[in-house]
Parts: C-alpha cells; sequence; structure tokens
C-alpha cells in the first residue's frame, strides 16, 4: 500500500493526472495477459491483439 500511496502523492504533486488512464490500462492487460495464461480461453485473446 505504500507503493500506490507514494504514487499517488506523485500524481497529486507534479499534476501528471493524465498518467493515471495508462497506468490503469497497462495494469488492466497485465492482469489479461495473467489471467488468460494457461486457459482455453487465451487463444481468443491473442487473436484481439
Amino acid at each position: 500500500m505504500a507503493f500506490l500511496t507514494e504514487l499517488w502523492m506523485f500524481f497529486r504533486v507534479r499534476k501528471k493526472y493524465w498518467l493515471l488512464p495508462i497506468l490503469v490500462m497497462m495494469v488492466i492487460f497485465g492482469g489479461l495477459v495473467v489471467l488468460s495464461q494457461g486457459s482455453a480461453v487465451a487463444p481468443f485473446i491473442y487473436t484481439i491483439f
């Protein structure tokens, strides 16, 4: 949790709110890749990209 607090303080102090959507999309895509590895859904997810 300390990392998230530190990251949020960085965004607030430096006014880098435009980085939040990029960070959120990276987390979503990373979670999608991790969850799809080794499953039957993996070939369908890879065709999207």
